[in-house]
């Protein structure tokens, strides 16, 4: 990046607003470990640049466990209500048998007295009544078996609770561990702001991450057939997206992050990928780079924390970082974990 200090001859009042720039940049760069605002303007400005890639990876890779944890909370909201809904059903159940039951009391009563055993089977406590089977062959078995199918049900109700109540812990500790992903998110992106806020307004307008193009204008014609018409299908809805902003825990429409993208893209065909980056590198067939085809994903780093949408050409779709928007960068623009087709 080419030097943008100003010349000390331009009057004290441009002097002045670069002391104060220096000293910010000095304070940003102290706090996060970038060059000190007195280096050369070309090793500030790399080393501004690494420091910014770098909180942005950050920022990235906790958007990342932010979605799958996001994810898991909404499985397990569904899961609890299913259990409570089957909880429920349960108790209405055992409702009804003791109904039977009580009729099948009362009747006994009516008729000169109710039987010592049922009367034994009907009291308050029923973890109790019922594991005295012996009383059992004093009434009829249709009784009987009701009695025992009561005895199921119940034990089926208590385990069903059990699992309702250990969902619950769960969920709640999913919905605790969203928390800390966005605040750990919202904080690595209030550094990277931080930072480029500091530079000088040339460097800042100047800045954009080393490797990559930043281009969101139109391809040349894609080189290559998407493996399935699918794929085919998803590439025109990446392109569709192309310029929507990047909206860190987003999936579309109005806005993107990485995994949301492509998560969106196809689901535009029909087809349902999971929510996280990492997740997606596993959702088909992994193949080589150089045999990627439209519509392939294209995970990044060693731990898949960013992914793309080859779009040929040597070309990938994604939404790179906040601030900036669903564009084509070079395929090589970090690291290439994996390549998969859907």
């Amino acid at each position: 990046m080419a030097s943008h200090r100003r010349s000390s001859s331009s009057g004290h009042t441009r002097s002045a607003k670069v002391t104060v720039l220096s000293a910010a940049a000095a304070t940003a760069a102290a706090a996060f470990g970038a060059a000190p605002a007195d280096a050369d303007p070309a090793d500030r400005a790399e080393a501004t640049r690494a420091t910014v890639d770098r909180l942005y990876a950050e920022a990235e890779k906790a958007t990342e466990r932010f979605n799958e944890a996001d994810e898991r909370t909404d499985r397990l909201r569904e899961q609890v209500a299913r259990a409570q809904d089957g909880v429920a059903r349960g108790q209405e159940r055992i409702n009804r048998m003791r109904g039977v039951l009580g009729s099948v009391a009362g009747a006994q009563y009516r008729s000169g007295g109710m039987d010592p055993a049922l009367a034994l089977m009907l009291s308050g406590d029923p973890e109790t009544y019922l594991e005295r089977a012996a009383a059992l062959d004093r009434i009829g078995e249709r009784q009987s078996d009701t009695l025992a199918e009561l005895r199921r049900a119940q034990q089926r109700l208590g385990q069903e609770r059990a699992e309702a109540t250990r969902m619950l812990t769960e969920l709640e500790r999913s919905r605790a561990a969203v928390g800390r992903h966005k605040r750990t998110v919202e904080r690595k992106l209030a550094d990277a702001r931080a930072l480029l806020n500091s530079l000088p307004d040339a460097e800042r307008d100047a800045f954009d991450r080393a490797s990559r193009s930043g281009r969101d204008g139109l391809l040349p014609p894609l080189s290559g057939e998407a493996a399935s018409p699918r794929a085919a299908a998803a590439v025109r809805a990446a392109m569709s997206a192309v310029g929507k902003p990047y909206v860190w825990g987003a999936n579309g429409p109005a806005g993107f992050d990485c995994s949301g993208l492509m998560q969106w893209s196809y689901a535009q065909a029909g087809v349902g990928l999971p929510r996280t980056s990492q997740a997606q590198r596993n959702a088909g067939q992994h193949v080589p780079l150089s045999q990627a085809r439209p519509g392939d994903l294209v995970t990044y780093r060693s731990d898949a924390s960013h992914v793309a949408m080859y779009m040929g050409n040597g070309q990938v779709v994604h939404a790179p970082y906040p601030g900036a928007r669903v564009r084509y960068d070079p395929v090589g623009m970090m690291p290439v974990s994996a390549v998969t087709r859907v």
